[in-house]
């Protein structure tokens, strides 16, 4: 098209209007959705960062709650999820083992 050429704008349909305001909907119920899960994982890794195994091993099952939800409301997929849940259990048994032998010794 040569320079300066209008171009021809198409009317959007009402479902084409409607279908833009649920993605709204559903992008902010899953932008929610997943800062919790964030924030839940955020919030337990900093606790065994820090050393505190007692509160930790009470936020774990919390975590495991807010994953398991995100699955649900297909925030997240159910493997990564998983594997999520996996490497914060390793972490956790990692620090509690670290912390068994410095008291050991």
């Amino acid at each position: 098209m040569p320079a300066g050429t209008p171009i021809k704008q198409h009317k959007k349909k009402k479902s084409v209007l409607k279908n833009i305001r649920q993605t709204e909907r559903r992008t902010e119920v899953n932008r929610a959705n997943r800062s919790t899960v964030r924030t839940a994982v955020k919030k337990l890794q900093s606790l065994i960062a820090a050393g505190k195994l007692e509160e930790a091993r009470q936020q774990l099952p919390k975590t495991y709650t807010a994953l398991d939800r995100a699955i649900q409301q297909r925030v997240l997929h159910e493997n990564t999820a998983n594997r999520y849940k996996s490497r914060l259990t390793l972490a956790l048994n990692a620090a509690r083992a670290a912390a068994s032998a410095q008291k050991s010794t």
